[in-house]
């Protein structure tokens, strides 16, 4: 098994630094998301307010991926490709946004109502935010890595929605997808021990209806099988004594 990286206090404090310039993308984002805007508008949108704050757009080109944002609009879970697609009113879309600052990857995710919203679909984006939160809760030292896991999918399956199995959450720090593996799934006690300095990209994507999901033909934007919505929050966070220390807030 490949080591789990711990972070000194100046890495963190680095990583807070490209966690708030992904923080404050999505606030721009969330701002433009409207009616009618194309997902390649935000997309360029995104790339641009990175590179404006000294900072690189983590996804573009990462294992061949061409945008600077994922953006995924209602039954696409996530890797969704930016292009000529127009916004629609009711939709909810997920933007999933990455910057690396001296070194180091901040990423983080919210999906976002365009204009009004079914009553069904609001309670949607609120549970998978509430999940996150959930997970996040979990996060200190001495918790098993499993806690997160199984926090979140308690939440999920209790709301009558369910938790994609396919796609998971990551440790992150000088590369964009580190161990260990983090689970929105799972029993308490699986997983390794946290330790302080572990950094994790914990990312809930709950689906309204079953938890299958499938790839389209691009190769990268993954879909409900079901075709029903889902949503997608995600935060960066690193593991200290006192509980979690979100590095992705604005």
């Amino acid at each position: 098994m490949t080591e789990i990286i711990q972070k000194s206090r100046d890495d963190i404090e680095i990583m807070r630094q490209a966690g708030r310039i992904v923080a404050h993308t999505l606030a721009m984002v969330e701002a433009n998301v409207r009616p009618g805007i194309t997902t390649g508008e935000l997309n360029d949108m995104v790339d641009t307010f990175i590179r404006e704050r000294n900072a690189i757009p983590a996804f573009k080109d990462y294992q061949g991926y061409p945008a600077s944002a994922c953006i995924s609009i209602d039954e696409e879970v996530v890797h969704g490709i930016p292009g000529k697609r127009a916004l629609q009113e009711g939709q909810i879309v997920s933007v999933d946004v990455g910057a690396i600052y001296d070194g180091f990857y901040g990423d983080a995710a919210a999906t976002f109502a365009v204009g009004k919203v079914s009553a069904e679909k609001a309670r949607l984006m609120d549970v998978t935010r509430s999940c996150l939160q959930a997970g996040i809760d979990k996060v200190r030292t001495g918790n098993k890595l499993g806690q997160i896991s199984a926090a979140v999918q308690g939440l999920a399956e209790r709301e009558g929605f369910s938790v994609v199995r396919q796609l998971v959450g990551h440790g992150i720090g000088r590369k964009m997808h580190e161990e260990p593996q983090v689970p929105n799934y799972g029993f308490p006690d699986d997983g390794p021990v946290l330790e302080t300095g572990v950094v994790l990209a914990i990312e809930p994507m709950i689906n309204m209806g079953a938890y299958e999901v499938k790839t389209m033909p691009d190769g990268w934007t993954f879909v409900t099988v079901d075709g029903l919505p889902s949503a997608h929050f995600e935060h960066t966070v690193a593991v200290t004594d006192d509980g979690p220390d979100i590095l992705t807030l604005l």
